[in-house]
């Protein structure tokens, strides 16, 4: 099985992205591309995003051997069922969601005869829309592919071969799996930058200008995170509730033990932790996940 031609569904950063590392990185496939927004199709002309922007899911899909939906994880049953009707047999169904048993789940209620595979590409920016995409994004990241059991091999094969083909490094995992390693490793870090963002401009005692003024690279680092789409996490938080309530309430557990342990002088619990959290930082740039260079490589100091 061969992938020839893909139609992207959904044309903000990570669709994109896809349709430029497609042009970069995989010239012999075509593309196809769509978005419900005059706008974005108008800016994904200009950008070339897609071989052909198209004015329909329909026609966008008709010809394609892989359907990548990009859009939100809440809007995935609705976009599946707006194309359904013009898929090729054989086309194979995927999505670049961060969260995927419901995905798993709401794509095969629609589309119960077609092969699914959903993906997850690990990359993004708190960037969004089609000026934000760009060819390098899934470089050196991973890709988690998602099968339900029982998927034909070799349309796993051909999505991993496409992936590969984009720069990206392929893992397949099991969909609940996945999303309990994603609540931790991304949906309680953002719910926490969220939080300690909205916290930092709630306070009474300090005016909004100075926590901005004054931010030092902690409190930054934060509010990046915390600039992401806002209806791209309102879904994953919602679709994958079981996982990040089960890490919150490990969270939760492991925040009381650092209150209790500054509230006491606990000066060994402390130096303990933040031992072993600097070794999973080096590891994480051990493996080529972020940048090792001072303030994370920026420039803008």
């Amino acid at each position: 099985m061969r992938i020839e031609s893909v139609a992207i569904i959904g044309l903000g950063l990570l669709g994109g992205s896809v349709g430029l590392a497609v042009r970069e990185r995989a010239a012999d496939v075509t593309t196809y591309g769509y978005d419900a927004k005059d706008e974005v199709r108008e800016k994904a002309r200009e950008r070339g995003l897609v071989g052909t922007v198209c004015e329909s899911a329909e026609e966008a899909v008709r010809n394609a051997d892989l359907v990548i939906l990009c859009v939100p994880v809440g809007a995935m049953a609705g976009a599946a069922e707006a194309l359904s009707g013009a898929l090729k047999p054989d086309a194979i169904i995927s999505d670049v969601g961060s969260s995927k048993a419901s995905v798993v789940a709401d794509l095969a209620a629609v589309l119960p005869t077609h092969t699914i595979i959903p993906a997850h590409p690990v990359a993004g920016t708190e960037q969004s829309g089609p000026e934000a995409g760009f060819a390098s994004l899934f470089t050196n990241r991973w890709c988690i592919l998602t099968p339900p059991e029982g998927t034909d091999e070799a349309a796993i094969a051909a999505l991993s071969e496409f992936w590969a083909k984009l720069g990206a490094r392929i893992e397949i995992m099991d969909a609940e799996h996945h999303d309990l390693v994603l609540a931790v490793t991304s949906h309680i870090p953002h719910l926490i930058a969220f939080t300690i963002v909205g916290t930092a401009s709630d306070l009474e005692e300090v005016t909004r200008g100075e926590v901005i003024k004054y931010s030092a690279g902690g409190f930054r680092d934060f509010t990046r995170i915390a600039a992401s789409d806002p209806v791209m996490w309102r879904d994953v938080f919602l679709s994958n509730k079981t996982a990040v309530l089960e890490m919150l309430g490990r969270f939760s557990e492991d925040l009381t033990a650092l209150q209790r342990a500054i509230r006491s002088g606990d000066g060994d619990t402390l130096h303990e932790l933040f031992s072993r959290t600097r070794t999973i930082r080096r590891r994480i740039i051990e493996e080529g996940q972020d940048d090792d260079r001072p303030d994370f490589g920026r420039e803008d100091h």
